[in-house]
């Protein structure tokens, strides 16, 4: 009986396995009747087995040359750009460059320049001596005027592309900030603003001296905006600081247009940008409908569009310095909630409760051997280990 229930098993498994194997021929048979490709695969006329005959490219000019031809060649598959295009029609879109126009001077007259400044340093004794000495200090303001001459706007560029000031401040478009904007919140070099350093709300509670580089006669607009801040609209930003009509570079003898607010980022929410802009004004503007009540402490009326505040004022408006920080919650933003804003302080964080221990008894029935140690008195609770 048991000879003949294995051989039929046996029988039975090789049927199916005869059935199993029919059914995978007839789908693989099925499956190679593809489509023919719409026309020729990439590199499909190149020989992989005699990669040393082909013609080598005997410039870059030339490669790239094909290359763009190769680029622009239209195609029958689909590609990467295609697939963009479609789910975002913005992709690839030039951006409109709504600053001044950037003019780098000449490199001939940079490097015969440096030259005589090389040529004069040689010649100077007490440079010599300080520098046998080793008591020579190299001047910052000098480094940091040079450097905005000639690479510092582009690089203020790069950064603000990179943080995403642009995409959320001025969409599909983008300016050079020509002008070198100083602020600073305190006396020492701790509270100043650059391109992206951290400060915190206590730091930034009142508003900084501001100073910058301006003909005589010129208008300017400044404004504090942050986009990341807005409690209802994620499109929309919270205006802190907006002074128009500037003087010169006198930033207190200008128009106050919206009173200094300190950052108030909600406990939760890490880190939100605050941006300075500076516009310069080709004559004065009536800021009526843009002046809000003082003092302002009504988050709906600092709700706030750098946008559509550029397009209403872009005839006489040419962004033209920008600088700004990070910033994210300290006790100081509990305060601005309760006292300046009057209202509730939204908490995006979840503050886990402490550790619940039942009361304790007074002979305990198979519990742990440290069961007395949750019980102990004093700020440093052990729990034992055994």
């Amino acid at each position: 009986m048991a000879l003949r229930a294995v051989c039929t098993a046996a029988l039975r498994s090789g049927t199916d396995l005869g059935v199993n194997n029919a059914r995978t021929f007839v789908t693989t048979a099925f499956l190679c009747k593809r489509r023919p490709p719409l026309g020729p695969l990439p590199n499909q006329d190149i020989d992989v087995t005699d990669l040393e005959s082909l013609e080598k490219y005997r410039s870059y000019t030339l490669y790239l040359k094909q290359a763009e031809e190769a680029k622009n060649k239209p195609v029958w598959w689909k590609s990467y750009k295609g697939y963009m295009e479609k789910s975002d029609p913005e992709h690839g879109v030039e951006k409109v460059d709504i600053g001044f126009p950037y003019i780098r001077p000449s490199r001939t007259k940079e490097l015969r320049e440096r030259k005589q400044v090389i040529k004069d340093n040689k010649k100077n004794a007490e440079l010599e001596r300080a520098q046998r000495l080793r008591t020579f200090k190299i001047p910052l303001d000098r480094v940091q005027e040079t450097w905005m001459k000639i690479s510092g706007p582009y690089q203020i560029k790069r950064l603000a592309e990179h943080y995403g000031v642009f995409t959320d401040l001025f969409p599909m478009a983008y300016f050079i900030p020509q002008v070198s904007l100083h602020i600073s919140y305190s006396q020492d070099t701790s509270g100043q603003v650059h391109h992206g350093n951290r400060l915190t709300p206590t730091e930034a509670a009142s508003a900084p001296q501001i100073t910058f580089d301006a003909e005589e006669g010129s208008l300017w607009t400044l404004m504090l905006t942050c986009p990341d801040e807005h409690l209802v609209d994620n499109e929309a930003e919270y205006i802190h600081w907006l002074v128009g009509n500037i003087p010169g570079g006198a930033v207190q003898a200008g128009e106050e247009l919206c009173h200094y607010l300190p950052p108030f980022p909600a406990k939760g929410t890490g880190f939100h940008r605050y941006v300075y802009v500076l516009f310069k004004q080709e004559a004065l503007i009536n800021f009526q409908q843009d002046v809000r009540p003082s003092p302002c402490h009504s988050l709906a009326d600092r709700t706030f569009k750098t946008m559509d505040f550029y397009r209403k004022h872009q005839d006489n408006l040419t962004p033209a310095g920008l600088a700004f920080f990070q910033c994210q919650w300290d006790e100081s933003v509990t305060n601005t909630f309760h006292n300046t804003l009057n209202m509730r302080e939204p908490v995006f964080e979840f503050i886990r409760p402490p550790v619940y221990h039942p009361p304790q008894v007074k002979y305990p029935h198979n519990q742990p051997l440290r069961y007395l140690d949750r019980y102990r008195d004093g700020k440093p609770h052990t729990f034992g280990i055994y």
